[in-house]
């Protein structure tokens, strides 16, 4: 009995099913966050190292399993719809804007990024947003509905 023609069709379907298999395992695609505050970082470091540890607490951890693009417009606010593009020319998953004129930018840059805006005192009143209820578009994120409060906050 010629065992060759079976050792060979047994070396194939190994090969055939390790190449399914190869395929199958493809790695995840790591999240790439696009995290943009007007000010400099030193001034808004508390915040920016919270959402750091908010990320790290749900298990994200920088440069293992989640990329942040940290980028600022150091108080220039002519800087920030070029750094936007940047982020979107890093093909980020999702942008975390902090501030009206960082948001709006961004909404006026993409309709497919998720952006998830920060300190938005009024996103309705400010057109971000179409409702609190149904705000549609690709932005969602937090609005402090209290204008009246930040001159009481400083």
């Amino acid at each position: 009995m010629n065992t060759r023609p079976k050792l060979l069709c047994f070396a194939l379907t190994v090969l055939l099913c390790t190449v399914g298999l190869a395929e199958a395992q493809q790695p995840k695609k790591t999240p790439r966050i696009g995290y943009l505050q007007a000010p400099p970082l030193s001034v808004v470091a508390v915040r920016t190292n919270a959402f750091r540890q908010a990320l790290h607490d749900l298990g994200y951890i920088e440069g293992k399993n989640v990329i942040l693009e940290l980028r600022s417009a150091d108080g220039k606010i002519e800087r920030v719809p070029a750094i936007i593009a940047e982020l979107i020319h890093l093909n980020v998953d999702i942008i975390v804007s902090g501030g009206s004129v960082v948001t709006q930018s961004a909404k006026k840059a993409t309709k497919t990024i998720p952006i998830v805006m920060a300190q938005e005192a009024d996103p309705v009143g400010s057109g971000l947003i179409a409702s609190l209820a149904r705000p549609g578009g690709n932005i969602t994120g937090l609005a402090t509905l209290a204008p009246e409060l930040s001159g009481k906050q400083l």
